[in-house]
């Protein structure tokens, strides 16, 4: 028998399958599927649409349409053999079919207004696969739950809800488009089937058995919550001519929310979200497209969540994005409560709460909130050692607190630099413990750079850091972090052959330190401040030899030859007080003052003389 191929559909049509009926239950799927021109139409139509996991596993089913032979996988083999009715026709809308899979150009357009057909049918049917022993139970139990506040379940029937919901119907991306574009939905697991919304307030009643599963506990709400919202959407509506969304929430939300989920291919992790949201990732040239790439795609994404004065680095195969730019800290989470997170704002260390919807990765207390330059939108990011993990790309907070809402770009002031590394892996949270170096040779990602310049390029991270910490009050990590850097940076300087080998990386480096505002962090401390209270005499040498400020003063006034005075580094001091042919020259340009007063009134031999470091204070009379 000849097989069957779709022949060309017409713009603003889809294709639907007419199940002929039968008798005998086990007897050979019989099907029609004809083309409806009803995108373009304003009312929903007497059709449904099927909810339903794909599978991997199993030999493929023959079905026949228009009397030919069609082949479809075993898990929707079954869900149209449950559907069939024995007497009356159904008509059905069901993606593997309906859809030309094998033309790339038809599965974009029809995959792009896959949420209109899902809102303009009379109903969604969500097939979860055959039954089970316990499968009835629990679906009884689910039901029986629906009305009751507290309902008691015995441990065997707790066993069988929780293999029902754990299926894969639950764990795949597009389930959620095609069950909150529904105007009601049914549930079927083989035989057996559950009014939409009884399931839906059965499982939330029952939230208890589920909530402590981290796995579940992300999984099960969204889908109870559109599954229950069902009823009260709109039998139709008039459905203009252009893009149709749901508008549920901001895309780079949403992927925040749901990027765990299983899909076919990386690309539909995207695009599954793109029919919900509330902006417009069209105006980015973000559209179903499964001709692009997906490291095309996922660049797009990335950049249409923050702005497009970021850097985004992206790869095909990974589900990993280097970005890079600068930005400003807004706060620090502080406490997380459920869904709410209260943060200290910097920096005035006014406190405020928020409330958030549960995503893929949990906020922690001292995650850090920023803004991204260009961005209209916070990001919530996690520090480690020489680079940030994203946290969540994009965030719309509600707020709980009598603070009047104010723009988020006007928070902007000092902006900082930022490395991020937003990755959708988070099996064992693996950016954790990892350096950025670590991470990239983790992933396959190699730079064809000398250790010099790989150094180097450590040391401005980790400045880039340290700046951050510093913002958020955590003095002794930024100290540390600071200071790596400058260790770094100078080591690599001094084992340089020529400085030319890595002019471009020190350069950059030092830059940010010596030149980059005055060369203070906001705390007033200036590198030379640290190295110079540190006792750090390599390091004090070489900012003073790229013109480092000598009179640089912290918030309290003291200048690093005031810190070196307290901590009885004479090397640091001679250095300071350019102890030898410089001395005379920085006396008459007034750069030492060996007498300035700090804001409690001490002098550098005040500190000295107390600490009783008889050669520093040697060295300072000897000036005077």
């Amino acid at each position: 028998m000849p097989s069957y191929h779709h022949s060309p559909l017409p713009e603003g049509s889809v294709r639907l399958l007419r199940l002929l009926p039968h008798r005998d239950e086990q007897s050979r799927i019989e099907c029609n599927l004809s083309v409806c021109h009803l995108l373009d139409s304003g009312t929903a139509h007497p059709f449904e649409a099927l909810s339903y996991e794909w599978g991997s596993g199993g030999r493929p089913k023959s079905i026949l349409i228009n009397d030919r032979e069609y082949v479809v996988g075993p898990n929707l083999h079954a869900a149209l053999l449950h559907l069939r009715d024995r007497f009356v026709d159904r008509i059905v809308w069901v993606d593997a079919i309906c859809i030309d899979q094998k033309n790339t150009a038809e599965k974009s357009q029809q995959v792009q207004s896959m949420a209109k057909i899902y809102a303009k049918a009379s109903r969604v049917i969500v097939w979860l696969g055959e039954a089970t022993a316990t499968s009835d139970h629990a679906l009884e139990d689910i039901r029986m739950s629906s009305n009751q506040q507290s309902p008691a379940i015995d441990k065997t029937n707790k066993e069988a809800i929780l293999a029902l919901i754990e299926r894969q119907w639950f764990q795949r991306i597009w389930v959620l488009q095609e069950v909150a574009a529904a105007r009601h939905v049914l549930v079927k697991c083989g035989p057996t089937e559950i009014d939409g919304y009884a399931f839906g307030s059965g499982l939330d009643a029952l939230k208890s058995l589920y909530d402590d599963n981290p796995n579940l506990r992300g999984l099960i709400p969204p889908i109870t919550y559109l599954i229950r919202n069902a009823v009260f959407r709109p039998r139709y509506n008039a459905i203009e001519r252009g893009r149709f969304s749901l508008s549920i929430r901001p895309l780079g939300e949403l992927v925040d929310m749901f990027h765990t989920r299983k899909a076919t291919v990386p690309l539909d992790k995207v695009y599954a979200l793109l029919g919900m949201s509330s902006d417009d990732p069209s105006a980015a040239g973000l559209l179903a497209d499964y001709g692009a790439s997906w490291e095309t795609v996922f660049r797009k994404l990335v950049t249409f969540s923050l702005s497009n004065q970021m850097s985004v680095e992206t790869w095909d195969g990974k589900e990993v994005a280097m970005i890079s730019g600068k930005g400003c800290v807004l706060g620090e989470v502080s406490v997380v409560e459920g869904d709410t997170i209260t943060w200290k704002v910097t920096p005035k260390g006014r406190s405020q709460s928020f409330t958030l919807p549960a995503s893929a990765k949990p906020i922690r207390p001292r995650d850090v909130i920023c803004l991204l330059q260009g961005a209209s939108r916070p990001t919530i990011i996690r520090l480690h050692k020489d680079y940030s993990a994203v946290i969540r790309i994009a965030v719309s907070f509600v707020d709980n607190s009598d603070v009047p809402n104010t723009k988020w770009s006007e928070r902007l002031e000092s902006l900082d630099d930022f490395l991020l590394i937003w990755d959708w892996d988070t099996s064992q949270d693996r950016v954790q413990a990892k350096e950025y170096q670590d991470f990239r040779s983790g992933q396959g990602l190699f730079d064809h750079k000398s250790q010099a310049q790989k150094d180097l390029d450590k040391a401005t991270r980790l400045w880039w850091v340290g700046r951050v910490l510093e913002s958020l009050g955590r003095y002794e990590e930024a100290v540390n972090s600071l200071q790596k850097s400058v260790e770094m940076g100078i080591m690599v300087l001094r084992g340089a052959h020529s400085l030319e080998s890595s002019y471009a990386s020190w350069a950059a480096w030092g830059d940010l330190f010596v030149k980059d505002r005055g060369g203070k962090d906001r705390g007033g401390w200036a590198p030379l401040l640290y190295a110079a209270e540190k006792g750090y005499e390599g390091v004090v040498r070489q900012l003073l030899e790229r013109g480092a400020a000598v009179e640089a003063k912290d918030n309290d006034g003291r200048t690093p030859l005031s810190w070196a005075a307290e901590k009885g580094h004479e090397a640091v001091v001679k250095l300071l007080l350019g102890k030898g042919a410089k001395v005379d020259l920085l006396l008459d340009t007034g750069k030492v003052d060996v007498d300035a007063k700090d804001s409690d009134g001490r002098t550098p031999l005040s500190w000295a003389a107390e600490k009783s470091h008889e050669a520093v204070v040697k060295l300072l009379r000897s000036i005077k």
